[in-house]
Formats: structure tokens, C-alpha cells, sequence
């Protein structure tokens, strides 16, 4: 019997193929894989939200927070400084935050000179791309951000009903939470509070 090994393989019309050209697609295929794979895995570690260690409470310090904007800008809570912050959890399914986000808007755009910050966080979704489209087909500019695995909500108390807004003052102390729907005069009240002791930062 014979046991060599051969190099070639000799197809229907005759002709002797080497081993290596037979191999070669099934190798570009697995080199192709692993770079698809490499790139994933490179993206989304490069896009890690990162949040420090607490939960809010009213009167407690607002949680840091690393996270990554619509367009793949970092943006860290504390470097927001000594300006009023409200964070606005949102997601593209609540109905509720279809019609707040614009009042939150005109709230900025009223209270912006005063130093006031809206930082709207996604909750749970994963496609930027929607996200711009949703907030565009709604007028809004609001800065946005990921918090595709809720981290950032577990830390501010967000489970399941959106809205919720969490309002800091200028010393990052958690002025306000507010859960659900709530009237946007009653938001705008809290904005006050904040932004009236001083000018912005």
C-alpha cells in the first residue's frame, strides 16, 4: 500500500493542481474572518462606558461617568466642571420621551447662558445611527450619549420606565430625580434652583 503523501491533485480535465492553490480560498476565508473579528472586538472595547463606583441619591455626589457620544467623541461627566447638569435617560421606544426631549431642548437653549448642561443617555440601544435619525426627526440637538449596557443607569436608578432625569447642582451634588413623566414646568422649577446661585463656568 502506499502511504506517500501527494502534492498534487489531478483535476477532470487532467491537469495535476498543486495542494497549496486548493488551499488557498478555504486560507483567505480564515484570514478574512479573523480580522472581521479582530476589528469587532477592537471596536467595542474602544467604546467601554465606564462608570465610578455609587448610585445618586438626592443630596449624594453624581456617579462619574466615561461614556462615548453619537459620533465616537468621549465625553466624562466631570468634565462638565462647575456647570448644572441634567441627565436625561432616554430611548427611542418611550413614547414619553418623544415629547420631552424637545422641551428639554428649549430648556438649554433657555438656560444655556446660565450654564445649565442637558446630557441626553440613551439606555440600552446599540445603533447610533437610529438614535441620530430619531433625534433629528425630532428637532433635537441635545448632546447624546451610549449607555448601551445600562451601566450608567443601574448607578442613577434606572430600570425599565423612561424617563428619568437626574439634575446636579454646580458642585455635582444630585439636586433632583425625577422618574416617568413629569410636567416640564415642575423641570424647569428644579433648573431654577440650580442655576441661580451663579453665572456659568
Amino acid at each position: 500500500m502506499n502511504t506517500a503523501i501527494r502534492s498534487d491533485v489531478t483535476n477532470p480535465g487532467g491537469r495535476q493542481v498543486p495542494i497549496w492553490a486548493l488551499a488557498l480560498p478555504v486560507l483567505v476565508v480564515l484570514v478574512a474572518t479573523s480580522v472581521g473579528v479582530a476589528v469587532v472586538v477592537a471596536g467595542r472595547s474602544s467604546n467601554t462606558v465606564s462608570v465610578a463606583p455609587g448610585h445618586a441619591r438626592v443630596g449624594g455626589t453624581s456617579p462619574d461617568f466615561t461614556t462615548w457620544d453619537l459620533v465616537g467623541k468621549k465625553v466624562n461627566l466631570s468634565s462638565f466642571g462647575t456647570r448644572p447638569v441634567l441627565l436625561s435617560f432616554w430611548a427611542t421606544w418611550c413614547t414619553v420621551c418623544k415629547e420631552e426631549l424637545p422641551a428639554l431642548q428649549s430648556l438649554q437653549d433657555q438656560y444655556r447662558s446660565d450654564g445649565l448642561a442637558v446630557l441626553a443617555v440613551n439606555y440600552r440601544e446599540s445603533s447610533t445611527d437610529r438614535m441620530r435619525q430619531y433625534l433629528s426627526g425630532l428637532h433635537v440637538n441635545l448632546e447624546a450619549v451610549i449607555d448601551p449596557e445600562g451601566s450608567i443607569g443601574s448607578a442613577y436608578g434606572v430600570d425599565v420606565g423612561l424617563p428619568v432625569n437626574v439634575l446636579s447642582d454646580r458642585s455635582g451634588t444630585v439636586s433632583r430625580i425625577m422618574i416617568g413623566a413629569v410636567p416640564v414646568a415642575s423641570i424647569q422649577d428644579a433648573i431654577k434652583q440650580v442655576v441661580s446661585p451663579a453665572g456659568p463656568s
